[in-house]
């Protein structure tokens, strides 16, 4: 059993505890609040008047799949030889051995969101799983998590260089009508014959739209331009689907249209340079906008693009710019754990959830803050005051 004392308690659910404790057995959250006995705790652990924070949740990125320090070797993200790839999994690209995680961790991140990059129109599936351990198969929170798709310059400079489509917007949107018009008629043809007691030979290449098509999963959208978000709207509407809005650059521009589409927006890497046409717009204002019109929105580094130990960061400048401290905190914590479908277990501090929290001894959004404790599944995954372990 864990104690944790003596420090300001941001549960992320609606209550705070300015001298809160939290009690942690088997690996999940067994209470929080204020004047909590522990009796012969394993360990206790003194927030000295820090604040205590869910593990914070990085909602969209690469980390493992593009490794840091490793150049052609250790890049997996994207797969550039065809541009519809539906049934790759970053399962089985994801390196936890990565120095990134270590990171990852000491900023008090304790699960992301790990996908393929946007080179296609449809990338493969991203996973959920949490920044510390050795084998990915345990670290694991949700997967599949979502599926790849991507419009605007990414499909288009990757295969418009190749001499092959899509090269215009209109192939990009045409591929993925038809990919998905596949797989719905794939659905039919198994569901007939499973009603009829028939034999189907299942296909590899589309059963991974079924837990997109039975609402199960969203597709995860690669959106930088205003009209290309709104082409993600219009045809994840035209199938019923799920969609997340990523990136969403110029998602302040109409605002009120991606309200009304009723889809959640994972904003950045806003901390990056405007080096694509795409990105003019970016800003960090946009987070405060779309807050503000009523949408679901999360803050994501996109590492390695700005590097995963900035999230906190990148969220202390959305404050700034119209989020709020109070948002700003949800949009690396209990946002994106919902946005990701797994809020059911992290995101929060709460009872029955699992023991995910980062300790620091101040608003970890300001530069100066640092991370004390970095606490994963009920264990200490990092301390600042002891050197972190090597991972060659």
């Amino acid at each position: 059993m864990l104690y944790v004392k003596n420090g300001r308690v941001l549960t992320m659910a609606g209550k705070i505890f300015e001298n809160g404790q939290v009690v942690i057995e088997n690996g999940k959250i067994k209470a929080v609040g204020e004047k909590l006995s522990c009796p012969d705790p394993e360990e206790v652990i003194d927030a000295q008047g820090g604040w205590i924070l869910p593990g914070l949740v990085e909602a969209h990125c690469h980390i493992g799949i593009t490794e840091e320090k490793k150049g052609f070797e250790g890049d997996d993200c994207n797969e550039v030889n065809q541009p519809v790839i539906p049934y790759l999994k970053a399962l089985d690209a994801v390196n936890p051995m990565d120095p990134a995680f270590h990171n990852a961790l000491s900023a008090g991140i304790t699960a992301v969101m790990v996908g393929p990059g946007s080179s296609n129109v449809v990338g493969g599936q991203f996973l959920v799983m949490k920044t510390h351990g050795r084998v990915i198969d345990r670290m694991l929170v949700k997967e599949p998590a979502a599926m790849k798709i991507a419009f605007g310059e990414n499909p288009k400079t990757n295969y418009s260089g190749q001499n092959k489509v899509p090269s215009t917007r209109m192939s990009i949107g045409a591929l993925l009508r038809d990919e998905l018009t596949r797989a719905q008629n794939y659905r039919s043809r198994k569901k007939a014959a499973q009603k009829n007691g028939e034999t189907f030979e299942a296909d590899y290449q589309m059963e991974c739209w079924l837990p997109v098509l039975d609402g199960k999963i969203p597709m995860k959208a690669h959106v930088h331009r205003a009209d290309d978000i709104l082409t993600a709207i219009r045809i994840a509407k035209e199938f019923g689907l799920g969609l997340t809005l990523d990136h969403c650059t110029e998602g302040h521009l109409i605002a009120s249209e991606i309200k009304a589409s009723g889809f959640p927006a994972i904003i950045g890497p806003t901390l990056s340079s405007r080096n694509k046409i795409e990105v003019q717009n970016m800003d960090f204002k946009t987070p405060g906008i779309l807050q503000d019109a009523g949408v679901l929105i999360a803050i994501t580094t996109d590492h390695p693009v700005t590097r995963i130990q900035y999230l906190p960061i990148c969220a202390g400048f959305a404050a700034k710019e119209g989020l709020g401290v109070e948002h700003a905190l949800e949009a690396i914590t209990c946002n994106p754990a919902k946005i990701c479908g797994v809020s059911d277990r992290i995101g929060s501090i709460e009872p029955g959830k699992d023991a995910d929290l980062a300790i620091y001894d101040g608003n970890p959004m300001e530069v100066f803050a640092k991370t004390l404790y970095t606490i994963v599944n009920g264990e200490v995954a990092y301390r600042h005051d002891e050197p972190p372990e090597r991972k060659e």
